[in-house]
């Protein structure tokens, strides 16, 4: 499917093929639908999808999505402020929480992000992350799937800016991928009903 242009839905919407690979993936065509491409602002939300993104790296979406309100019970709704504070005893109880992905280097990140966050000045991470937003109309519009990047020169920037700020799992695929759910770029692809609605 990876060369495909958009697919009719079984409503007969046309999608990114990505957003309706199967019938069981239901989430995915919600999450198309909904969210992903939408603008995404406030620190504590963008501070979710960083997290959710480094936990996603090597792993399917979908095995994320489904388990986003495990996350975010086991990271306390994604505050910065609160799970700054998160001490070693919160870490070794989520290293134990089948709610969400028991990766001990990915928990120390989200850790270790929160505390790089709160650093920061009340919406600047908003600010340092959308000041990497392209111009809308300075690339083509995706018509396959193959016409979608993977890194940008502004996703290896984002990497960098959030790296010196001592963020971690935040390579510049990660990022551009962080690009594209926050809405900092439309990669819907040309002819998907959703681009329209952004």
């Amino acid at each position: 499917m990876s060369g495909q242009g958009v697919v009719p839905g079984p409503d007969g919407l046309l999608r990114c093929p990505w957003g309706l690979e199967a019938e069981t993936m239901a989430d995915y065509r919600v999450y198309h639908d909904t969210e992903w491409g939408r603008p995404v602002h406030g620190d504590d939300a963008l501070y979710e999808r960083i997290c959710l993104e480094a936990f996603q790296s090597g792993l399917s979406w979908l095995t994320i999505l489904r388990r986003r309100e495990g996350f975010r019970a086991a990271f306390a709704d994604f505050s910065i402020a609160k799970v700054a504070e998160f001490t070693e005893a919160d870490e070794q109880r989520l290293i134990g929480d089948p709610g969400i992905i028991r990766n001990r280097a990915k928990i120390a990140a989200t850790i270790s992000n929160a505390r790089a966050a709160a650093a920061l000045a009340p919406g600047e991470l908003d600010e340092l992350i959308w000041s990497h937003a392209p111009a809308p109309d300075g690339r083509p519009v995706p018509r396959t799937a193959t016409d979608v990047a993977a890194i940008t020169p502004e996703s290896t920037a984002l990497s960098r800016d959030l790296k010196t700020r001592g963020f971690r799992f935040v390579g510049p695929t990660t990022a551009y991928a962080l690009m594209q759910a926050c809405g900092l770029v439309n990669d819907h692809l040309a002819d998907c009903h959703s681009r329209d609605a952004l």
